[in-house]
């Protein structure tokens, strides 16, 4: 996915933006990059690889370089950025996180409109930031063209641009990702992040809304644009895996969510009668931890950790981006406790369940050490589509996706009408997609977080979430339950 952090200060803020960048580095794996402007060196940029090494490593010589009290930086895990652009509005550097799903569409229609030519990485594809900042330049102000490209773009964009007088940021149209405003006596800042800039001695000022535009100055934070909460739909999975423990999103807690969400989870298998007799309940660290404290809490079973991840030289914000060097990598880092793990029952709670090719090997590592059973609870829904607004499944194709491997070998095709019952455990197609992933991942038993679980657990009305992955909806309408958005 990617985040990013800016700065406008009264003072050289350069290392604000390489500390409050550095702060994203969970979101993204591939790349970084820093922008900055002052009237004696005018733009400077650095841009890196953070595949192999983390982004504060590699900026460290950077920072010393760089001067300026107007600075943006990104984590990546597309294009390179920031991007330096000329045109009739001026001097800018972009960075954008998100994800453009017309991009090729987009590209055709300027070039043949009269745009001279797009810049190709070694991909072969354009950067993202070109194409958005050619729809910007298509108005006659930056404003009306960053509505235009918001307008314009099928998928997600939130961006910064850096100009030589200040940062405008804008939030996604229907704000799938969050962009909060931070205040300090010397200036403002920028992030994706509210965590990133609180140990820089800033304080929230605004979150902004779906849409919304704003400049930041190192005196003033104006809108430029006031955006529309009613488009809202974030993405719930900023909560349950995305999101930093400590970051905070439309008000409400990611770790405070999760350890909700397992609560939840564990008052269901109460009510259902379908409570485990296992010796401890354990999360898969890191997102998979809260969940599995708060269903311990509820279901009264100890909570413990049977394996540890060894995160010295493999931490996950620089995972490598090839599947079976990754799927090793997840292997090589669970360290086990064998007094944890021989001869116990244990139940597991995971963040998600996606392709299942870590977790089986998850399972098999736990079963090779000793474990008598091993139960699994997802903390969300069983996932029935590959994301298309910020690709965090990483999937290629649908049928990646566990769930519709099984449902394609239960019903073929015909079974994607039933998707809805598939993903509920109380439906005889529920169960039999809960079995089969069961021998197939060699579990005892398996329950997902329902739809409606995971909404209570986030807080926020149904409408104003993104489910897409879950339920395929793409709007604000209701999709398996009938909870509505209250005014």
């Amino acid at each position: 996915m990617g985040g990013f952090f800016g700065v406008a200060s009264e003072i050289d803020c350069i290392t604000d933006v390489f500390f409050g960048t550095d702060y994203h580095s969970h979101l993204g794996t591939r790349r970084g990059g820093m922008a900055a402007y002052s009237t004696e060196k005018g733009f400077q940029r650095a841009l890196h690889s953070i595949e192999n090494s983390p982004f504060r490593t590699k900026f460290e010589e950077d920072v010393a370089t760089m001067t300026g009290k107007l600075c943006i930086g990104c984590i990546s895990d597309t294009d390179p950025q920031p991007i330096m652009m000329r045109s009739k509005n001026g001097r800018f550097a972009v960075v954008s996180v998100g994800i453009i799903q017309n991009a090729n569409e987009l590209i055709d229609e300027l070039l043949e409109n009269g745009s001279p030519s797009f810049e190709t990485m070694s991909s072969g594809n354009i950067n993202s930031g070109d194409l958005i900042m050619t729809l910007i330049s298509q108005k006659g102000d930056i404003v009306e063209g960053i509505r235009y490209a918001q307008e314009r773009v099928v998928g997600t964009m939130n961006m910064m641009i850096l100009t030589e007088d200040g940062i405008i940021c804008a939030r996604d149209k229907n704000g799938r990702l969050p962009i909060i405003i931070g205040k300090r006596d010397d200036g403002y800042c920028c992030s994706m992040e509210s965590f990133a800039f609180q140990k820089l001695g800033y304080y929230t000022h605004k979150e902004l809304k779906a849409g919304e535009i704003v400049k930041l100055t190192c005196k003033s934070c104006e809108t430029l644009s006031p955006g529309n909460d009613a488009d809202l739909h974030i993405c719930s999975f900023m909560w349950t895996y995305y999101g930093y423990p400590n970051a905070v999103y439309e008000g409400v807690t990611v770790e405070t969510m999760r350890t909700r969400n397992g609560e939840i989870m564990a008052q269901n298998d109460i009510d259902n009668g379908c409570l485990p007799d296992v010796d401890y309940v354990c999360g898969v660290p890191d997102s998979g931890t809260p969940h599995a404290i708060g269903y311990a809490n509820r279901s009264g079973i100890p909570f413990a950790r049977p394996f540890i991840k060894y995160t010295p030289t493999w931490p996950r914000s620089f995972m490598p981006t090839n599947q079976s060097l990754r799927n090793q990598v997840a292997k090589m880092k669970l360290i086990p406790v064998h007094e944890l793990i021989e001869g116990k029952r244990l139940l597991f709670v995971d963040d998600s369940i996606v392709r299942g090719t870590q977790m089986r090997e998850t399972v098999e590592f736990l079963y090779e050490n000793g474990a008598k059973e091993v139960h699994m609870r997802s903390a969300c829904p069983p996932i029935m589509y590959g994301c298309k607004y910020l690709n965090f499944s990483r999937s290629t194709s649908e049928m990646e996706l566990i769930a519709r491997q099984v449902i394609d070998a239960l019903e073929g095709p015909e079974g994607l009408k039933y998707l809805a019952e598939y993903s509920d455990s109380h439906t005889e197609r529920g169960k039999k997609l809960r079995d089969e992933i069961c021998r197939r991942l060699k579990l005892t038993s398996l329950e997902f977080q329902s739809f409606a679980g995971t909404v209570k657990a986030i807080g926020r009305p149904e409408c104003e979430l993104c489910s897409y992955c879950w339920t395929g909806n793409e709007d604000s309408e209701p999709a398996f339950t009938s909870q509505l958005c209250e005014e």
